[in-house]
């Protein structure tokens, strides 16, 4: 359960980091703008009701996506602009993202066998 928790956490505050470097970068604040604030809060609800926890890494490797359309495309807009900065600015947590990531698709490609 404890574990379960932590990883919860954990993509919450990767999320929230990588949110957190877009709006930086494309709208210039050093405070989320409200349209990132809403995106930030709307990802760490459906982290937190997600149901799969357990048994995923992250929302990306999951078969389900509870987003809704509008919100799954912003998320997907910052993915793709914040995921290869990471690196530079959360090293740590870029790794870390990678190493799971890594060991996911691996395991689904071993079940899919």
């Amino acid at each position: 359960m404890r574990d379960i928790k932590e990883k919860r956490e954990r993509e919450k505050c990767i999320v929230t980091q990588m949110i957190g470097l877009y709006c930086r970068k494309k709208h210039g604040g050093r405070e989320l703008c409200g349209e990132c604030k809403e995106l930030a809060e709307y990802a760490r609800q459906r982290s937190d009701r997600c149901p799969f926890m357990e048994n995923k890494t992250f929302c990306s490797n999951c078969k389900v996506h509870c987003y809704k359309p509008e919100m799954r495309q912003k998320i997907k807009e910052v993915m793709r602009f914040s995921g290869p900065r990471m690196i530079f600015h959360h090293p740590i947590s870029a790794i870390r993202h990678v190493i799971e990531s890594s060991k996911e698709k691996r395991r689904q490609a071993s079940e899919n066998k």
